[in-house]
């Protein structure tokens, strides 16, 4: 005689994907599509699964802005050295010797970059012209999206015999620089220590001084014979003059004959580079 087999001992498994729905068990990093797919499994409405996104997003962008002030940090920590390469000293009749120290321009932007990049960090820029001036925005962009900027506005730097596309570069080269400078608190180390001084307000624009002394500076540096800088005083000193203090326009005078009397020097001098 046959026998059935018994039910007993029979158990049914369930292989139907669980979800846990604790909150916590969310991964802290999922997509958006993650989050609409989980939402719609459990039945959700579309108006809660509109807020659970609102809600992820505003926690992604929370995470992107503590992890771009946490590579700031370390950035900071350990800052690339951009010191004051460029020594300028003079005399002058009857007012003694000035003597004063500024970082070249050649590749402040380059090694500040390389360091940020060290952090996921990376900065760019955007230029803007209009009537009043030239503005130059600095942003720098963390790896996971979060991104802060700075400003500064300048005229086109149309000092000696620059035509109109060489007088906005130079001005952008210079607030290029600037910006990345002030945007990663490095200013304070590399500002020039010839007794000049910011205009203090925090609206992001540069004094008369300030525009007037980077102008001065880009031709000395650029000047290689007496004939590129010959010609630059006359040219602008009654602009300077009208611009600025006495004691201002007359620094821009004394960097301008500083750098004639090397050039003099050098010309007296075959062989050697100015």
């Amino acid at each position: 005689m046959s026998s059935n087999p018994s039910n007993e001992g029979l158990k049914v498994i369930d292989k139907r994907p669980q979800f846990d729905e604790s909150p916590n068990n969310l991964p802290v990093s999922a997509s958006p599509n993650a989050v609409v797919i989980m939402a719609m499994q459990k039945g959700y409405t579309p108006e809660l699964i509109e807020k659970m996104m609102a809600l992820q997003e505003r926690y992604e962008a929370n995470e992107a802005r503590k992890a771009y002030h946490e590579a700031m940090s370390a950035f900071k920590t350990n800052p690339p050295e951009i010191g004051k390469d460029k020594n300028v000293s003079y005399t002058v009749q009857g007012k003694g010797t000035t003597s004063y120290a500024h970082a070249s321009l050649a590749n402040v932007t380059g090694k500040i970059n390389r360091a940020l990049s060290e952090h996921g960090l990376s900065a760019g820029w955007t230029t803007i012209q209009n009537d009043k001036g030239i503005t130059v925005t600095c942003t720098i962009t963390h790896k996971f999206g979060h991104s802060e900027s700075t400003s500064l506005t300048a005229a086109p730097d149309t000092s000696g015999s620059k035509n109109a596309i060489q007088a906005i570069g130079s001005t952008v080269s210079y607030l290029e620089r600037y910006t990345i400078l002030a945007l990663t608190g490095l200013a304070t180390h590399d500002m020039d220590d010839d007794g000049k001084g910011g205009n203090g307000s925090g609206d992001g624009k540069m004094t008369p001084y300030e525009q007037w002394e980077i102008k001065c500076r880009d031709v000395c540096e650029a000047a290689q014979t007496l004939e590129d800088i010959i010609a630059w005083w006359p040219d602008n000193g009654p602009a300077v003059k009208k611009e600025l203090k006495k004691a201002e326009a007359a620094k821009i005078y004394d960097m301008v004959v500083a750098r004639k009397k090397e050039l003099e020097a050098v010309e007296r001098t075959p062989g050697q580079e100015g």
